[in-house]
C-alpha cells in the first residue's frame, strides 16, 4: 500500500506563521525603587505642594517618577538621582517641621544644593539670619554660594562680592549689618555706593544736597526698610546710627566700630576704591559688592572694583565670593536673560577678535605690496 504525497501549498497563498507578540515594556532591571513614609499627612502634603507640583519639579529636574499616596511617596529611575531625589525630600520635610515654607523655588535650590553637595544639611544652610536680633523678618540663604557668603562676613573683616544681578549680594550684606548692629557688636551701620547715574543723563537735581543724591541711594533705602520698621529706620538714621550716604562723603574720615557697605563697587575708578579701603578703622567690618558686567563708567575707565580684585587677592583677612547666573534668586526669566546676554558678549568679543585678525593681515599685504623687493 503505496502512501500518497501530500500537494505542496502554493506559495503565493502561504499564510505567514504567527509569532507571539513581545510583551509590554517593563520598568529596567537597573532602575531603583524607593518608599518613604512621612509622619505627618499635613506636613507631607505641603512637601507634594498644591497639585503634586513640587513632585513634577522633582521628576523634570532628576528624572525619576514621583507619586504620592497619603503620607507615602514612591521614587523609580536611576540608582543616583532616586538617592537625590529621596535626600531632597527628607531635607525639605525636615525645613517643613522647623516651620519653614517650602515653595516651588526652594525645591529647585534644594537639588542645586544635594547634587553639589550630598551631605549638606539644607536647616543649616537655610537658618534665620536675623533670629538673634529679634527682627520681624525670616531671612535666610537660598543656596550654598549664599550659605558661603554669610560665613566669610562672619569670619572676614573686608569681603568682596562679585556677580551678578539678583544673587542677594547687597541684601544679605544688609541683613549682616542690621544682625551685628543690633546684637551690640557695632556702634553704626554706613550704607555708600558711588553717585553714578546708569546710562542717562539727570541733568541738575533740585533740592538740598540729602534730596540731590537721595535717587542714587534709593536702593539702599529699600533694602533698609525692607529688613527695620520703617520708624525705627529713621530714628536711627536722624541719630547717625545708620548713615547712607555717596561714596564721595567718605574722604577723609576714619571709620572706627562700624559695618560698612559699599554697594555697585563696579562704578567705582581705581583712586575711589582705594581711599574707600584705607578708611577702615578699629573693630569695623566692610562688605563691598557689585557686579562687572553692568559698569556705567566710561570706556576708557578701569573699574576700582576689578583693580582691588586682583590687587587684594591672597590677602589674609579678607573674604571673596563669586556668584554666577545659577546663584540668581529671582524670577528664573532672570537666569535665562543673564546667560543669554552673556553668549551676546561672547559673540560680539569673537567677531571683534576676527575683525581685528583681518584687518592686521590685510594691512600686512599692503606693506608687502610697498616693498620694492
Amino acid at each position: 500500500m503505496s502512501c500518497s504525497s501530500r500537494p505542496s501549498a502554493d506559495p503565493r497563498t502561504r499564510i505567514p506563521e504567527k509569532h507571539p507578540e513581545p510583551p509590554l515594556a517593563q520598568p529596567s532591571d537597573a532602575s531603583t525603587r524607593q518608599s518613604l513614609v512621612f509622619d505627618d499627612n499635613h506636613i507631607a502634603a505641603e512637601l507634594y505642594g498644591e497639585g503634586d507640583r513640587h513632585l513634577r519639579i522633582l521628576e523634570q529636574e532628576l528624572g525619576v517618577d514621583a507619586h504620592a499616596r497619603g503620607n507615602e511617596v514612591r521614587l523609580v529611575g536611576e540608582a543616583e538621582p532616586v538617592a537625590t531625589a529621596r535626600k531632597v525630600l527628607e531635607q525639605l520635610y525636615a525645613c517643613l517641621r522647623g516651620g519653614q515654607t517650602v515653595m516651588a523655588r526652594d525645591v529647585r535650590a534644594a537639588i542645586r544644593m544635594v547634587s553639589t553637595v550630598p551631605d549638606v544639611d539644607i536647616q543649616e544652610v537655610t537658618e534665620d539670619l536675623l533670629a538673634s536680633v529679634g527682627s520681624r523678618r525670616k531671612l535666610r540663604a537660598k543656596n550654598l554660594a549664599q550659605k558661603n557668603y554669610v560665613d566669610l562676613m562672619r569670619e572676614h573683616d573686608v569681603v568682596l562680592s562679585v556677580g551678578p544681578a539678583g544673587t542677594g549680594k547687597t541684601y544679605l550684606a544688609m541683613a549682616m549689618a542690621i544682625a551685628t548692629l543690633n546684637r551690640h557688636e557695632v556702634s553704626r551701620v554706613i550704607l555708600t555706593r558711588p553717585a553714578v547715574e546708569a546710562g542717562e543723563r539727570l541733568g541738575f537735581l533740585p533740592g538740598d544736597l540729602a534730596e540731590k543724591v537721595n535717587p542714587y541711594m534709593r536702593p539702599l533705602y529699600d533694602a533698609l526698610h525692607d529688613m527695620m520698621d520703617f520708624d525705627r529706620a529713621n530714628r536711627l538714621m536722624e541719630r547717625d546710627v545708620i548713615e547712607v550716604a555717596p561714596l564721595a562723603f567718605m574722604r577723609g574720615r576714619t571709620l572706627n566700630d562700624s559695618f560698612i557697605i559699599l554697594d555697585e563697587a563696579q562704578n567705582t575708578t581705581p583712586e575711589q576704591m582705594k581711599m574707600f579701603l584705607t578708611r577702615l578703622g578699629y573693630n569695623s567690618k566692610a562688605v563691598i559688592t557689585g557686579d562687572l558686567t553692568q559698569t556705567d563708567l566710561a570706556a576708557d575707565v578701569r573699574s576700582g572694583l576689578l583693580e582691588a580684585i586682583g590687587v587684594l587677592e591672597g590677602v589674609e583677612g579678607i573674604g571673596f565670593q563669586r556668584f554666577t547666573e545659577a546663584d540668581v534668586v529671582r524670577h528664573p526669566l532672570v537666569q535665562s536673560i543673564i546667560r543669554a546676554y552673556e553668549r551676546h558678549d561672547q559673540r560680539k568679543a569673537r567677531t571683534k577678535t576676527r575683525r581685528g585678525r583681518k584687518s592686521g593681515s590685510e594691512k600686512t599685504e599692503a606693506d608687502g605690496a610697498d616693498d620694492p623687493e
